[in-house]
């Protein structure tokens, strides 16, 4: 398995990072034999809406979440393994490798999760997991 275009990805993966673009997360999914982006997105609660990702899919999703406190914003990103539960074992197998094709253009993440259930792709619980890594909020708690 191979990057289908790895110039598209790093391109994605720039506007999910950058603070002027308005892109906040971005799907690689297998196009045949080759890994490519699929489609990016800004609005967080389409990523979520449960018709992104299907059951008998593998995908890489890249996510900006805005974390901090009234004192201090900031970005962190999040790197999800997408394993539907219809998928099959042999394919299931294969993610770990195909992922670090991902990971050459995919680099910088707070978190990194292996998710396989649509009640697990839960944008309050990777919102969380995401806080607890980047360390402490000095503020009030008000966000």
């Amino acid at each position: 398995m191979v990057l289908q275009d790895k110039d598209n990805v790093v391109e994605a993966y720039e506007k999910v990072r950058s603070d002027t673009d308005e892109t906040t997360w971005l799907i690689c999914r297998y196009d045949g034999k080759e890994i490519a982006v699929s489609e990016t997105g800004n609005d967080i609660s389409e990523l979520f809406s449960g018709d992104k990702l299907k059951n008998d899919e593998r995908a890489f999703v890249y996510l900006r979440l805005e974390t901090g406190d009234e004192m201090s914003r900031r970005a962190k990103f999040a790197f999800i393994t997408w394993i539907g539960p219809e998928v099959s074992p042999i394919k299931k197998a294969k993610v770990s490798t195909d992922k670090a094709f991902v990971k050459q253009a995919i680099r910088e993440f707070a978190t990194e999760f292996m998710i396989d259930t649509h009640v697990d792709m839960n944008y309050t619980n990777i919102e969380q997991a995401v806080i607890k890594s980047s360390g402490a909020n000095y503020g009030t708690g008000v966000r």
